[in-house]
């Protein structure tokens, strides 16, 4: 069992990198403003998801793998900017007025993007790599206390996201216009993009 005071730590310790504009950030305006706050539930999900993907990869050892690989690491990273960036575009061609009315995005659909935007984060890996062992406990089980802290993390996130899904539609209720819509919609592919990009050379 984690010490609260270790698991407090370590919130304050992720609380500056949970607060950095990403991608579940970028999914979420998009979608929120798109269909409202019951499009917030699958990228919140999907980003909750992740994060245990990358602590059971941590306490499985499979993460340090990858870090301590420059080739895997490289590909890992080249595959994530390749998706964030074919997600902007992608974005930013949704925002394209059309004569029809597009089909509705499934929920499911969402969830995956959200999901892997961030499995293939390796930044998002190695938080359970260099913050992560700075609060654990080497005498008691790792996997446990590595799943508390990822419960914990989780929550944060999600009552992070809960806060922008609020701020959103408060400004989606004042600038009810297709203008507003698509405007938003190609920012959130702009970031997609410039993330894409950020990945890629650094």
């Amino acid at each position: 069992m984690v010490h609260p005071v270790a698991v407090a730590g370590f919130l304050v310790a992720i609380l500056p990198l949970i607060a950095t504009p990403g991608a579940s950030l970028a999914l979420l305006v998009q979608y929120v403003t798109e269909g409202g706050r019951r499009r917030a539930l699958p990228v919140v999900l999907g980003t909750v998801t992740g994060l245990y993907v990358h602590a059971a990869l941590a306490a499985a050892g499979l993460s340090a793998l990858v870090m301590h690989s420059s080739v895997a690491f490289t590909v890992v990273r080249l595959i994530g900017a390749v998706y964030l960036i074919g997600l902007g575009v992608w974005t930013w061609r949704t925002a394209t007025p059309a004569p029809r009315r597009r089909p509705r995005r499934r929920t499911d659909s969402v969830y995956v993007q959200a999901l892997l935007a961030n499995v293939l984060n390796p930044k998002a890996a190695s938080i359970y790599l260099t913050l992560t062992p700075q609060f654990l406990a080497p005498d008691h089980p790792l996997g446990g206390q590595i799943l508390t802290l990822a419960t914990a993390h989780a929550l944060l996130i999600t009552l992070w996201l809960t806060a922008w899904t609020f701020l959103v539609l408060r400004a989606t209720r004042v600038l009810r216009t297709p203008r507003f819509k698509r405007t938003a919609t190609r920012a959130t592919s702009a970031v997609l993009i410039a993330l894409g990009v950020r990945s890629a050379v650094t």
